[in-house]
């Protein structure tokens, strides 16, 4: 029993690796999602400009798509080292634009293509890597540990990210960023693990092949793409709610230090929620985490109150431990039921799908909050979320899935 416990994937070298990497990327974008908004409001002072900066990263993950499939022919290790130098490219570009005073929203904007870039093939390779470095019966463990590290940096990342931004601006939180990327992607140098793709081969065909073999497992699962239309709402309204009018009603209320404390406080949640996933989840993990997600409309009502400080410290944590029930029951599911050589594919169609409404959402909240109020669009955001996770839980396929 000792040998099947929380810290048992970090017996294996690859799996430290990988869990190092991605906990440090973790750790650079908790500070420059806290940033960002900061950063776009002093340059430009609107609302409408921080949906169009954040947005533009989201529709740069519209390449996620063939993302997976270099993910799926590649090395995954080599892929996320090349992803990571992008990314620290991109983020010290926009530091630097930040701390000269030479920033502007057009150059704003490209960067965030550019790092959305970097992510599209970032997520689906770190996500299927992880089934190749532990064994089969650690994966509940190893999924959960990995959550652990992540939104272990994420806490630290916004915490920190929230004092940088108040006390010597969001440049200095950008440029972090941009080193931690370059660290992470030398963590990956030590991720060594069996090829399980097909050789390199560039051609148009081949690559057409392998996305429709990858829609093909993606839609012959029905819970796979229900959870995913589910998602298409529920992150589309996080990323409004959070990038987009948290940081606004931080800078008429409570302050920007705060808010990146709030935010952390999330990833606090988080993190507990991946403890406990390790120690117990039931057999049918999936409906039960997809039920818990109702819990993310917690912190939109709480904004919208308004409602006091510690009501918001205390909904902010309640939703980050129940989401992250629902994401380690995911991983679980996709890893233990999706061929190992097309996995990259289909985490490429679950992250496209999940996210391929989040510009939208980001985009348009700003006007929607302008023309109507910041707690209108929190209230819209809480009815859409519950709503979208009550027809997912609905599903015979979701209620019925077990774990192996």
């Amino acid at each position: 029993m000792a040998h099947s416990g929380f810290g048992a994937p970090l017996a294996y070298p690859a799996f430290r690796g990988l869990a190092l990497g991605r906990a440090l990327m973790s750790l650079g974008n908790g500070m420059a999602s806290v940033a960002l908004a900061f950063a776009v409001l002093d340059v430009t002072g609107s609302l409408t400009s921080v949906g169009l900066v954040v947005g533009a990263r989201s529709v740069a993950n519209v390449s996620l798509l063939l993302g997976g499939v270099v993910a799926d022919r590649l090395p995954r290790a080599l892929v996320l080292q090349g992803g990571c130098g992008l990314a620290a490219l991109s983020q010290g570009l926009l530091g630097a634009a930040l701390l000269s005073g030479a920033a502007s929203l057009p150059l704003m904007v490209l960067l965030s293509l550019v790092n959305g870039a970097a992510a599209a093939v970032n997520l689906p390779a770190s996500a299927a890597l992880t089934p190749q470095t532990v064994p089969r019966h650690l994966l509940r463990q190893a999924n959960a540990a990995m959550g652990v590290g992540v939104q272990a940096g994420m806490f630290l990342g916004m915490s920190a990210g929230g004092l940088v931004v108040g006390l010597l601006g969001a440049g200095w939180a950008i440029t972090t960023d941009a080193a931690l990327f370059a660290c992470a992607g030398a963590a990956f140098l030590t991720v060594r693990v069996a090829r399980t793709g097909r050789p390199v081969d560039t051609g148009r065909a081949n690559v057409l092949h392998d996305l429709r073999e990858g829609w093909g497992e993606f839609v012959s699962r029905p819970w796979v793409w229900i959870i995913v239309a589910q998602f298409m709402v529920v992150n589309a309204g996080w990323s409004a709610a959070t990038a987009v009018l948290g940081p606004a009603i931080a800078d008429q209320s409570f302050g920007r230090t705060a808010w990146g404390l709030l935010m952390a406080t999330n990833s606090v949640g988080l993190l507990v929620g991946g403890v406990l996933a390790a120690r117990w989840q039931p057999r049918r993990a999936l409906v039960y985490g997809t039920a818990l997600v109702t819990a993310h409309a917690l912190p939109f009502l709480a904004l919208a109150g308004p409602s006091p400080l510690p009501v918001l410290f205390a909904a902010m944590f309640l939703a980050g431990v129940a989401v992250e029930q629902f994401t380690v029951a995911w991983e679980v599911s996709v890893q233990e039921n999706v061929p190992e050589e097309r996995l990259s594919r289909v985490y490429s169609y679950d992250a496209l799908g999940s996210f391929v409404a989040t510009p939208v959402g980001q985009v348009a909240v700003g006007p929607f909050a302008e023309a109507f109020g910041p707690a209108a669009a929190l209230v819209l955001v809480s009815a859409l979320t519950v709503l979208a996770t009550l027809a997912a839980v609905s599903s015979r396929s979701v209620r019925t899935l077990r774990r192996t």
